[in-house]
């Protein structure tokens, strides 16, 4: 019973996180339809622990303020090098083969590597990722980087 009153909850939140006004209709229909999917999600059996990790929630709190700090910090390397002179650029193409298991952990490593500034995830598999760098420094970074230890942690215990 608490899986899916926590699934209302989080579903509510993110409704009125979308609707941006408070009006007493709203907050209805937000009520209305949270309460319905649940429903819904309960009696498909898609509540569950799997389906529902409350679990990650603490890890990805953890996680995005630290990719958002990172691609802040790469977006000011970026401008940097693209306002300097001479443009200090080193396009590089790095293979490297990422320790996250799950095909979530493989997309959440590989989209975060592309939000980043400067890099870009070209081929992700199971097996390696292929990335381009707007410079060599940059590209070897991505191996054995701070990223994949985050994300590999984000997955939960191996």
């Amino acid at each position: 019973m608490l899986l899916p009153f926590g699934a209302f909850v989080a579903l509510l939140a993110f409704w009125l996180l979308l609707s941006g006004q408070m009006t007493l209709f709203l907050i209805a229909a937000g009520v209305g339809s949270a309460a319905v999917v649940a429903w819904f999600g309960r009696r498909m059996e898609v509540v569950d622990r799997e389906g529902f990790p409350i679990d990650f929630v603490r890890a990805v709190v953890s996680y995005w303020p630290w990719l958002m700090r990172e691609i802040g910090k790469s977006g000011w390397q970026v401008t940097r090098i693209t306002l300097t002179p001479g443009l200090p650029i080193s396009p590089t193409l790095i293979r490297f083969k990422p320790s996250q298991r799950t095909p979530t952990g493989l997309a959440t490593h590989a989209n975060s590597i592309t939000l980043t500034p400067g890099t870009i995830t070209v081929e992700a598999g199971p097996a390696e990722f292929l990335v381009h760098a707007l410079t060599r420094d940059a590209a070897e970074g991505c191996v054995g980087s701070e990223m994949d230890r985050r994300v590999a942690r984000l997955e939960g215990p191996r």
